[in-house]
């Protein structure tokens, strides 16, 4: 599985293709303020292990999931097993709630490798966000699913082309990216100005 693709960057992909691109492709990866609070917000989700709740739910942490149809493999930061035997991933993000589909993604590959793996449906997964400490529930619609792996095809697409995507058209997304400095999208643009004069 060395060469699937770490289903974490799903989530880089669809917020920024070149951005994911460095990362995965040249593994560049600087860390800012945001990228420490993620990591030390995660240090303990990592933690391997397992709990039983008072309600009988089977709390795992840390879970390592795969994909072999879509080529994608990675970790569930938690996955809860209730008495029926339904699973539910939960994804913790630095932040605070909104609309990212990005993040919905991400979570959706975790129940995609799920399925996969178990052979049970999963229907639905959370999203913990540290920023306000609440959970935002997931639906896995057809519409999220096909969304998902049409963003693992096209990741998978860049790579096999081996060409760097374009900036992003979404210039805000730009702003408090941690690899911004190696990305340069301004000084880039401008550079490319002054080569059509």
């Amino acid at each position: 599985m060395n060469d699937y693709l770490p289903l974490s960057f799903i989530n880089q992909y669809a917020y920024c293709p070149r951005r994911f691109w460095y990362m995965h492709v040249e593994a560049e990866m600087i860390e800012n303020a945001h990228v420490a609070r993620g990591v030390a917000h995660h240090e303990r989700v990592h933690t391997q292990g397992y709990e039983t709740t008072a309600a009988g739910v089977i709390v795992r942490r840390s879970v390592q999931v795969y994909s072999h149809s879509l080529g994608i493999s990675g970790i569930c930061d938690i996955v809860e097993e209730a008495d029926d035997g339904t699973l539910t991933p939960i994804e913790y993000k630095q932040g605070q709630r909104g609309r990212w589909t990005n993040d919905h993604a991400q979570l959706c590959a975790q129940a995609l490798c799920l399925e996969e793996m178990t052979g049970r449906p999963v229907p639905r997964g959370f999203l913990f966000y540290f920023g306000d400490r609440r959970r935002e529930e997931v639906i896995f619609t057809p519409e999220l699913r096909t969304l998902t792996t049409g963003l693992v095809q096209a990741m998978q697409r860049v790579v096999a082309l081996g060409e760097m995507p374009p900036h992003t058209e979404q210039r805000a997304r730009c702003n408090g990216c941690s690899l911004y400095d190696v990305c340069l999208p301004k000084e880039t643009e401008q550079y490319l100005v002054e080569l059509q004069r």
